[in-house]
């Protein structure tokens, strides 16, 4: 591809990180949404980010999995560089083909539930591993049933989304993250859609998620998941990380002006 972005820093991507961010940089025309992100997110950690509407959180989200280009900076998956391939000084924007291949590990989960609506939550959650991931159709069956049971879904594999309340639905979105195996789970602000009553269950199927391991980042406003859940809290505002450290330690205990007047407001 022709595309390219400034190499910026020189440093491997490969590590121990699950996610490694250096330098990223996002613009929209003239608007500056990222200006220079760099963080660090280690296997089977939980990573919430929190920070007020416009701040950049849920752009970052979407850039690490390629869902919007960065205009400068790096970012690696599992020491993959995203996005991108490096030949000399410069980076080269991947086939989507390629892209597409680095984003089947990489599952997210939006704001707004994104179910397709002519598909059962069994269609829904078998859709990719058939069409992209080529599971034959009994397997890919077995496995959905398997994980609508994790969510807390068995008996719903044949109902429609529009016959799920909110919370329902966002679980099926969970297990449909999950159906291509993904090494790292995205969450976007996932209980912000939902009536009060609804969050709770949702946040149990993170909380799950997190105990078995899995390395997620999630952007939330639930400052009690951060609180209990999460292993580092990261307070994003104006397109660049303000404060980070462990959650108790920064809800407690803000050292940023910013960050205090934040979470006054939302505590």
């Amino acid at each position: 591809m022709s595309a390219t972005i400034p190499y910026g820093a020189t440093s491997a991507g490969a590590g121990p990180d699950m996610v490694r961010a250096e330098g990223v940089w996002k613009n929209f025309g003239s608007l500056e949404v990222l200006k220079g992100i760099s963080l660090e997110v280690a296997r089977g950690e939980v990573m919430c980010l929190i920070g007020p509407s416009g701040s950049g959180k849920s752009t970052f989200l979407r850039c690490i999995n390629h869902l919007e280009r960065v205009n400068a900076g790096r970012l690696w998956v599992d020491g993959e560089l995203i996005g991108y391939r490096q030949k000399g000084e410069r980076l080269y924007e991947m086939h989507p083909r390629e892209a597409a291949r680095q984003r089947r590990d990489i599952g997210m989960v939006f704001q707004r539930f994104n179910l397709f609506p002519h598909l059962t939550a069994l269609q829904n959650v078998t859709c990719a591993p058939t069409l992209v991931g080529k599971l034959k159709k009994q397997v890919a069956d077995d496995r959905a049933h398997e994980l609508l049971t994790r969510v807390g879904l068995g008996d719903k594999a044949s109902t429609y989304p529009n016959q799920l309340s909110g919370g329902q639905q966002q679980r099926v979105a969970i297990a449909r993250a999950l159906a291509m195996s993904p090494k790292l789970m995205l969450f976007d602000e996932p209980t912000s859609a939902l009536d009060p009553e609804l969050v709770g269950e949702v946040l149990d199927v993170m909380r799950s998620l997190a105990q078995e391991g899995m390395t997620m980042i999630v952007v939330t406003h639930e400052m009690g998941f951060a609180r209990e859940v999460a292993d580092s809290l990261v307070f994003m505002d104006g397109g660049v990380v303000v404060e980070t450290g462990a959650p108790r330690e920064v809800i407690a205990d803000p050292q940023h002006a910013r960050t205090r007047a934040f979470l006054s407001k939302v505590l």
